[in-house]
């Protein structure tokens, strides 16, 4: 198969799907693909582009689906591979893409490629898996320090090595400098291209690679928190300079981009956490490698309009003709609904998610959005009893981990066990605050939360222009977060209040006549040659360029 890429994904809005939290279609208390079929009209109805599933591959779940066991075949606890067919299908037949989840970096330890390679040193697979003999002390071969704390490196008896492992113990580090792993994982992308996916989320994709000298990485100036302490997990004591982000992987990019152009219309979206974090994604989204990339910036505690404009600034200094995809939620971390309303009462803090929407869908490059952003979903405060993530049970009580906003999607509150997402008791207990936010309750309040992303998201159809409009960022040097976006005929104006108090923007030239295009519901207005924002108040305006003929 050949064609050119219609490049249908710029300016997208993919809908992030955590399949054990989604819908529960056959009573076990975790979600399944039929659960994630049987609710695609809602999830067409939301008015995105495409959905992304996290991992249902066969798993011993040991980090929940990032330990894959088979990139194959489907874990019997979310279905099986016909459940996927019929997943595709009906996704296709809504107009709707559907991205998957692939973790290329590493395994599970229980998968049958590590378990021959760790079998001796001779195997024929002996090589798939990343090994280093220990110092004469029998100590670990560098400093390297794993994503989840501590070191990054496991002793094996029967190799008398040890393995590298980025995140958990049992998640050993593909070698994918060995020709027959790289071989092995485009085969693995080629079997679910050939069943009819849209392309690949690509998860902890700068991981692919670490640097074969194995040279210790340096000492990072530790950030102390607010009672003089340093970080809780040791990650952070380091730059990380030979653990990943390494040159061959750029090379390795390209040859899953020529797989990708055989099949018309697919993508690739890399999550790429670094410290160097937007070269990082400039060099990875240009030269024909990923379609776009997501960083960990804007998933961060910082939300204020210096913050934003520093790291929009930055991004689009270096990225160019690449493209970023902007995520402020997703599986990993705490709910921008209590993570970036701090300080804020409550009626702010809700006034404020739609602000947060508006924003990205604005900003050039494409949107993803988590699954229960749109209900305006709070994040759940879990007891220690109830935790299921080993990353908040190894680091508790300062780190909770990712549970918090993973637990079950409410679908209705008429009585029904657990908000409707499961019949029995669920993998993760549904939070009491989250009943009232259920979807059915929403649906017909055209008020809600849900309905105002349903409408934010038909009002950014409307505005094709600002699929490929250039950006520029306005240092206003208050709490307004103020760009422009251009094309060679139009131009936007759009700014939001981050702050805390009202404010105000005096218009530039050519502005103060421009039309509103704001979206219904934001508070805010323009007189004159001013627009007048209160907290959450946000405003886009839109003209013509001179001279374009139109």
């Amino acid at each position: 198969m050949s064609g050119n890429n219609t490049e249908w994904w710029r300016n997208s809005v993919i809908y992030q799907i955590y399949p054990r939290s989604f819908c529960d279609a056959n009573g076990d208390g975790i979600g399944d693909l039929a659960g994630i079929t049987s609710k695609l009209d809602y999830v067409k109805s939301l008015g995105v582009d495409a959905i992304w599933i996290s991992p249902f591959f066969k798993s011993p779940m040991a980090d929940f689906g990032y330990d894959v066991a088979d990139y194959r075949d489907v874990d019997p606890i979310f279905g099986n591979l016909q459940d996927f067919d019929n997943l595709i299908e009906a996704a296709h037949q809504r107009g709707l893409k559907v991205i998957i989840d692939q973790i290329l970096s590493h395994s599970s330890d229980q998968h049958p490629w590590f378990e021959e390679s760790r079998s001796s040193r001779d195997n024929p697979r002996a090589d798939w898996y990343v090994w280093a003999d220990p110092r004469p002390d029998g100590s670990v071969p560098n400093n390297w320090m794993s994503n989840f704390g501590g070191s990054a490196w496991r002793w094996c008896t029967r190799r008398r090595q040890y393995y590298l492992t980025n995140f958990l113990k049992e998640q050993p580090d593909l070698n994918l400098h060995n020709p027959e792993v790289q071989e092995q994982l485009l085969a693995d992308l080629k079997f679910w291209l050939e069943r009819g996916v849209d392309g690949f989320r690509l998860d902890a994709i700068n991981h692919a690679f670490h640097n074969r000298s194995l040279q210790d990485n340096p000492a990072r100036p530790l950030e102390l928190d607010e009672n003089g302490l340093p970080p809780v997990n040791t990650y952070q004591y380091q730059w990380h300079i030979h653990d990943k982000s390494q040159p061959e992987n750029l090379v390795f990019l390209q040859r899953v981009r020529q797989l990708l152009d055989q099949y018309p219309d697919t993508v690739t979206v890399g999550e790429v956490g670094d410290d160097n974090t937007h070269k990082v994604m400039a060099d990875y989204t240009t030269e024909n490698r990923l379609h776009m990339a997501y960083s960990f910036d804007l998933l961060s505690e910082e939300c204020s309009a210096e913050f934003l404009r520093e790291t929009l600034g930055k991004n689009q200094q270096v990225i160019e003709e690449g493209w970023p995809c902007w995520s402020i939620s997703n599986h990993d971390v705490p709910r921008p609904m209590t993570r970036w309303n701090k300080g804020f009462d409550p009626e702010q803090a809700a006034a404020r998610v739609p602000m947060f929407l508006l924003t990205q869908l604005t900003l050039r490059g494409s949107v993803c959005l988590y699954q229960g952003e749109e209900l305006g979903l709070e994040e759940a405060d879990i007891a220690f009893e109830d935790l299921v993530d080993p990353y908040g049970i190894n680091l508790w009580p300062e780190f909770k981990g990712r549970d918090g906003c993973r637990t079950p999607m409410p679908w209705v509150n008429g009585g029904e066990a657990n908000a409707g997402f499961s019949p029995v008791k669920p993998w993760l207990p549904v939070p009491d605050e989250h009943y009232h936010k259920a979807a059915s309750l929403q649906e017909d309040d055209s008020a809600s939360m849900l309905n105002r992303f349903r409408a934010l998201l038909q009002w950014h159809r409307e505005w094709p222009g600002l699929a490929t409009a250039e950006q520029e960022i306005v240092d206003t040097g208050n709490d307004l977060l103020v760009f422009y976006r251009r094309t060679e005929t139009e131009e936007f104006l759009v700014a939001a209040n981050f702050g805390h108090q009202a404010d105000t923007l005096e218009l530039p030239a050519g502005f103060a006549e421009a039309r509103d295009i704001t979206p219904a519901g934001f508070a805010g207005k323009v007189t004159g040659g001013t627009a007048a924002l209160p907290v959450a108040g946000a405003r886009v305006l839109y003209r013509k360029k001179t001279g374009s003929g139109q």
